[in-house]
């Protein structure tokens, strides 16, 4: 019986951090995803894969060929857009900018939402509701992922 692997989407400023820095807990969970441990998948959403590709488009086009070479080691796997009618219900959790990305990780079933946007983890919070848990990178390195590891859910 194949055991159940723990979901995790992440944000594309965790992806972008973790892309461009030697250290620190969006690299390490970059450098985690890239084993394909069997318990862990990664993912985001097709909507953060753009807002990526247009940001180093726009601020560091030098940084593409890089991220193009890098991108497929990640093995995320990536959520199509969310459709009209899966945004409707999270507009009054969040600002209209974040709902594709909430979309995006409840339509992946995420057990776990990874960004470094604290604003948005505490929205998630105040609001509730969610089918995952929204942490901060170094959270989810310190107090999730040892329970993955060791084949139980904290």
């Amino acid at each position: 019986m194949e055991t159940k692997k723990h979901r995790l989407f992440l944000d594309s400023n965790v992806i972008l951090s973790g892309l461009f820095s030697e250290k620190g807990a969006p690299r390490l969970i970059l450098d985690v995803l890239s084993l394909d441990l069997p318990g862990l998948t990664g993912l985001t959403g097709r909507f953060n894969v753009l807002e990526i590709e247009r940001n180093l488009e726009k601020k560091m086009p030098a940084a593409l060929p890089i991220y193009r070479r890098y991108w497929p080691k990640l093995k995320l796997e990536i959520i199509p857009l969310p459709a009209r009618e899966d945004l409707g219900p999270l507009a009054v959790a969040a600002d209209d900018k974040d709902l594709p990305v909430l979309a995006s990780a409840i339509n992946g079933k995420a057990d776990d939402f990874v960004t470094g946007d604290k604003r948005l983890i505490s929205l998630i919070g105040r609001k509730g509701g969610f089918p995952f848990k929204a942490v901060l990178p170094a959270e989810f390195l310190d107090k999730v992922l040892p329970g993955i590891l060791a084949g139980s859910r904290l």
